[in-house]
């Protein structure tokens, strides 16, 4: 099926459609370091567009909503953090559990407040790296967090019952939105095609953004496959 052909319903009903999207590996190519990241000025114009035509634009990342704010700087487009916890009740309860956790590992670490991101993507010795953090991973599960593997990163997250899926079924739920896109490079991107598809829409339509390091099963769940952040610029136009 073409290109057109798959957003036609979105494009045909704007005013009914949300168009949900992650940041990193999306918006704004993979950087060395999560600091470094930018989404470009063409991919900007294409957003501010879309948020004055569509029901709905919102990035749903895995950054704190502050820095995913600073990073992709666009007016209109509703920011959601930490993998969908920022919109989890009861979530920010378990902020000091992450904290304290946080104070016990020496490793450089991302800290989002409700997440901790440690990433490997610059280290010297990979296979080294990801052997460390294994380490890591099982102190998380003793100290009841959950720990999750992306792209060159391993996530720290409280033990709560929210994640990209539920995050996407409550954007949805509020803005009434009855058809949908979702666009995502990662494991947690899997959740969010889970709650669009869950959602009872009449149209949901799921895009991956692959790359070699992004999960294999991200390409087959999904009904659009691009190769990157500037193929993704397509699609964007022809919304």
């Amino acid at each position: 099926m073409s290109l057109e052909s798959l957003l036609a319903p979105l494009v045909e009903a704007p005013e009914r459609s949300a168009i949900v999207l992650d940041l990193d590996g999306v918006l704004a190519p993979i950087a060395a370091r999560p600091e470094l990241a930018a989404v470009p000025e063409e991919t900007r114009a294409e957003l501010r567009r879309l948020a004055g035509a569509y029901l709905l634009v919102a990035c749903l990342s895995g950054r704190s909503g502050a820095d995913a704010l600073r990073v992709l700087a666009v007016e209109g487009v509703e920011v959601v953090g930490n993998h969908g916890l920022e919109l989890a009740p009861g979530a920010g309860e378990a902020a000091a559990d992450v904290a304290r956790f946080r104070d016990t590992i020496s490793w450089p670490v991302e800290d989002k407040g409700l997440s901790l991101s440690y990433h490997y993507r610059e280290a010297a010795d990979e296979a080294a790296a990801v052997a460390a953090l294994e380490q890591v991973a099982e102190q998380a599960r003793a100290a009841g967090l959950v720990p999750r593997w992306g792209r060159k990163v391993l996530e720290i997250r409280p033990d709560v019952e929210a994640d990209k899926g539920t995050a996407v079924r409550t954007l949805l739920q509020r803005s009434r939105a009855s058809r949908g896109l979702y666009a995502g490079d990662d494991a947690t991107d899997l959740d969010a095609f889970d709650g669009l598809q869950a959602a009872g829409l009449d149209y949901a339509l799921c895009v991956a953004v692959a790359s070699d390091e992004g999960p294999p099963q991200l390409r087959e769940a999904a009904d659009l496959v691009v190769g990157g952040p500037q193929e993704f610029l397509a699609v964007l136009r022809a919304l």
